[in-house]
């Protein structure tokens, strides 16, 4: 496939080390000064979308495109098929992901308008997104809480971007939604009894861990719950032993052992986790996507000292849910917030058919301040 031009708008396919370089520098450029985008690691980045890299690949294929308008990047987008997802869910479906663009729907037809035409020659029935590809990246796009910081687990988008997907004849096919908690000053109370209660029935305990090396080993077990907990969520497909390897190298070393809830049962085996970590949203705007020089200094001086937690992964082994195991994880995540001065928690996004999760928050003051989409197109 070659270079496709619409009007003014010229699509080019990623093939070189330089285009992936301009594909992965384009977000800063388009939301530089804007108060709310949250910069990934330019080095997370490549490490994703790069064949030699991610493990994913092993099951799944991408292209990478970009847009040029007036000879000028203006543009791009990611298509992946995810077999993995096929064979799992039956459902012939491609991925868009990693779609930004200018304010101009020209550009943004376009765009899709070559992710759509690969599907079809592929033999897909839908396109769905954004997604990445697994449920780890960044999925879902931005359509209410617009003048909100984003977090590092979340990507930003300006309004237009779903004005322009609807136009262009996408509807909704899930929603997530996102919560911004206060800390209380203690425990809720409520909270504290269920607590004690599951664990005195339940048998389950709090694994106390002072140091990060204290948590790596039950890295494995901590993904393998993944997989059992996640299992039914929407487009979630199974890590492989291969991924779960990545992930423990790249995600396990920026782990505050403080933030991180265990709880194991009546044989010490893991029956659910919370992963929560200081904010670094702030500390990534500051690092603008780079670590070096300063930008490592940022984020440890974020991890050491902080009023905003975010909460990036919690999951109850299926056995063990309906048992007040959350409880146990809100009570320990409380008090450490508590103990370590955060005032707020971005609870990240979750499905908003999860009524199990956010029964919880109402025994806080939460309020639901952003909302993403799935959105998806028949063929």
């Amino acid at each position: 496939m070659g270079n496709i031009e619409k009007m003014d708008i010229l699509i080019k396919e990623v093939t070189t080390k330089k285009d992936l370089k301009i594909f992965i520098d384009f977000p800063y450029m388009l939301y530089k000064g804007n108060a709310w985008f949250v910069p990934p690691l330019r080095f997370d980045e490549r490490a994703t979308l790069r064949r030699d890299k991610n493990p994913a690949f092993d099951y799944c294929e991408a292209r990478y495109w970009l847009a040029f308008k007036n000879g000028k990047v203006a543009g791009r987008i990611a298509g992946i098929i995810n077999h993995a997802y096929i064979r799992k869910w039956g459902k012939n479906y491609i991925r868009f992901g990693w779609l930004d663009f200018e304010a101009d729907e020209k550009i943004a037809t376009a765009l899709l308008d070559r992710i759509e035409s690969w599907g079809k020659e592929r033999g897909m029935s839908a396109i769905h997104g954004p997604m990445g590809f697994t449920d780890l990246d960044h999925e879902g796009m931005l359509i209410e809480g617009f003048d909100q910081l984003g977090t590092l687990a979340t990507a930003y988008n300006y309004p237009y971007y779903p004005q322009y997907l609807e136009r262009s004849g996408y509807e909704k096919e899930v929603d997530w939604v996102e919560y911004r908690i206060k800390v209380p000053g203690k425990i809720p109370e409520k909270i504290e009894r269920i607590a004690q209660i599951a664990m005195a029935r339940g048998g389950f305990q709090v694994v106390q861990a002072r140091r990060a090396r204290d948590i790596l080993p039950y890295a494995p077990e901590v993904f393998q719950l993944i997989n059992q907990s996640y299992a039914g969520l929407h487009g979630v497909v199974e890590l492989t032993d291969k991924q779960i390897k990545y992930y423990t190298s790249q995600y396990f070393s920026f782990i505050r052992p403080d933030f991180v809830t265990l709880v194991t049962d009546w044989d010490g085996k893991l029956a659910a986790f919370g992963i929560t970590m200081p904010s670094l949203s702030l500390a990534l705007q500051k690092a603008k996507g780079r670590l070096l020089p300063l930008g490592f200094l940022y984020l440890l001086a974020a991890l050491k000292k902080n009023s905003v937690g975010d909460m990036y992964l919690i999951a109850v082994r299926p056995d063990s849910q309906g048992k007040g195991v959350n409880a146990i994880l809100m009570k320990e995540i409380t008090g450490a917030y508590i103990r370590n001065g955060i005032q707020f928690a971005e609870s990240n996004p979750e499905l908003e058919s999860n009524l199990q999760v956010q029964a919880i928050w109402k025994y806080y003051e939460a309020l639901n301040h952003k909302r993403r989409r799935c959105f998806i197109k028949k063929f």
